[in-house]
């Protein structure tokens, strides 16, 4: 059986969807009125590509069979550029609002998917974002069930913004709460660190590296299912570390938490592009945004087959423990360099980088 790539399979759903023959090439206020050139345009994308016995009743809503403890979260997305190495908008949102709920502890099921979109975009802009989307629903396993459009004057907008919310039923075995972190936990990065945000700024910036640095945008639902399969108790807290980067998220624990946390920068995993470009821009890369890693604190006796799990999965082969949580220097977060220097890691000031999610 042929196993591909995320990027591979990305490419072979864009060539699986091509877009049809329309009347229209630019999105106008018309297509924001309610009428007939709406329901041209969501017929001719949205639904089209996303069917699903529930979005298919075209309804104001959706009604959604859930039984027992519920996950319900929601997220704006305003990402410029729209298009960037490694994905677009459409993937990026679906893929936010999935791992916002498989932090919780959640499986993600269903979605609402509201755009506005600034008058001037293209359809082909439009098709390729909707196509990103039933990829990421795909990869996710999750369904669009209802939604909205609405289009704004060109100048009041830019391109398209996206708001999803989604709705997951809590695994049996998740007990994910900032309250279970205690001292000797161990900290565990699912992935290189800041490629999302330096991705981002190579393509605001016009840099060029030997190679495309790719956003990491992808889901994580079934990587957080399998480990809260074989250690759910065990995991304290699930989050990730999208704006603010892992800086401001562990500085938020351990001011959450009331408890010290020490991490070692040589165990800290990122590409050796990212790392160059973060140095050649003065970024920390603690600070840089990211869209496909978590940060898992959990219980040090599980630490090490966690990471042994996780490592053989396609999203997380460079997952590592990075440090552990200690009553020491409560409230704050303490990096030891490479050399044995430390210094203490704050909550990030100001915004690094601007649009990037």
């Amino acid at each position: 059986m042929e196993v591909l790539t995320q990027k591979e399979r990305r490419i072979k759903m864009q060539l699986s969807c091509p877009m049809p023959k329309l009347d229209f090439e630019v999105i106008t206020l018309g297509h924001g009125s309610g009428g007939l050139l709406t329901n041209r345009l969501l017929d001719s994308g949205v639904f089209d590509l996303l069917k699903n016995d529930m979005l298919d009743q075209r309804h104001d809503g959706a009604t959604l069979n859930l039984s027992g403890p519920t996950a319900f979260t929601t997220d704006s997305f305003v990402i410029s550029p729209i298009f960037f190495p490694g994905g677009n908008i459409g993937e990026l949102a679906v893929n936010g609002t999935v791992n916002d709920l498989a932090m919780c502890g959640a499986i993600p099921e269903f979605l609402s998917l509201s755009f506005i979109i600034e008058e001037g975009l293209t359809m082909q802009e439009f098709w390729d974002i909707l196509v990103a989307i039933k990829f990421a629903c795909e990869q996710a396993g999750v369904k669009v069930v209802t939604g909205d459009t609405k289009v704004v004057e060109r100048g009041k907008g830019d391109k398209i913004f996206i708001n999803t919310t989604g709705v997951g039923r809590l695994h049996a075995q998740a007990q994910i709460s900032s309250t279970r972190v205690k001292a000797g936990d161990k900290i565990i990065v699912s992935d290189q660190l800041a490629t999302h945000g330096i991705a981002i700024m190579s393509v605001r910036e016009g840099l060029e590296f030997e190679t495309t640095i790719e956003s990491d945008t992808r889901n994580l639902n079934h990587v957080v299912k399998a480990l809260l399969d074989d250690f759910g108790p065990n995991i304290h807290l699930l989050r990730d570390p999208t704006r603010g980067g892992v800086g401001t998220v562990l500085t938020e624990i351990a001011r959450d938490t009331q408890l010290g946390i020490d991490i070692a920068q040589r165990n800290i995993p990122m590409d050796e592009q990212v790392q160059g470009a973060c140095e050649i821009l003065g970024l920390d890369p603690l600070y840089v945004a990211n869209e496909g890693i978590f940060i898992a604190i959990v219980a040090a006796e599980v630490a090490d087959d966690m990471v042994q799990k996780m490592q053989a999965s396609e999203h997380c082969r460079h997952a590592m423990i990075i440090g552990e949580v200690t009553e020491d220097h409560p409230r704050q977060v303490v990096l030891t360099s490479g050399i044995g220097g430390k210094r203490v890691v704050n909550m990030l000031v100001g915004e690094q980088l601007p649009r990037i999610c």
